[in-house]
């Protein structure tokens, strides 16, 4: 388990001052390039969940997109996208959220879920823990029962995972 979480820590560069002044950004695109170590991320984030039912990865965009989709074939499930205000051709469900520079919107399709599946919320970072939230939220607004929420990086000191209205929270790696 260290060696490939060695792979994966490897793969993750600091930016400081990224996108503003005094946030150190954990650029974790290196880690595309690296069959090897992207696969080793896809499997952590998978591993708590394959002996459960997972009927539904759901990813915000963009980055959850680059998780979301390998994960949901991993666990042989399927994958929803939530996406930014305008994005989503048929009715939607919007939520308001806050996040830590600033706020946005986040919407999903209506008939995206159905009442009572299992879903796997997926992005790449969790900090203050707004955008999980939100999607909690739309998870919630769409009936579907959210199992746990997984990160690729958690900030800790950021506490968001304090924030999250879910009983499960699994990060790869902490910070």
């Amino acid at each position: 388990m260290n060696q490939r979480l060695d792979g994966i820590k490897r793969r993750i560069r600091d930016v400081p001052d990224f996108p503003k002044p005094g946030i150190v950004f954990k650029d974790w695109m290196p880690l595309l390039s690296d069959p090897a170590a992207l696969r080793d991320a896809v499997a952590l984030l998978a591993e708590p969940f394959q002996n459960e039912r997972i009927d539904q990865v759901v990813g915000m965009e963009a980055r959850g997109f680059l998780l979301g989709v390998p994960l949901a074939l991993e666990l042989s499930a399927g994958f929803v996208p939530v996406r930014k205000p305008g994005k989503l051709p048929s009715e939607t469900h919007a939520v308001d959220y806050e996040l830590e520079y600033g706020s946005d919107t986040l919407e999903m399709h209506t008939d995206a879920l159905q009442a009572g599946q299992r879903i796997l919320i997926v992005d790449d970072l969790l900090a203050t823990g707004g955008t999980a939230e939100a999607t909690v939220q739309l998870v919630k607004r769409a009936k579907g029962h959210v199992v746990a929420c997984v990160f690729l990086i958690e900030l800790d000191f950021l506490a968001g995972r304090n924030k999250l209205p879910v009983d499960r929270v699994h990060s790869v790696l902490h910070y």
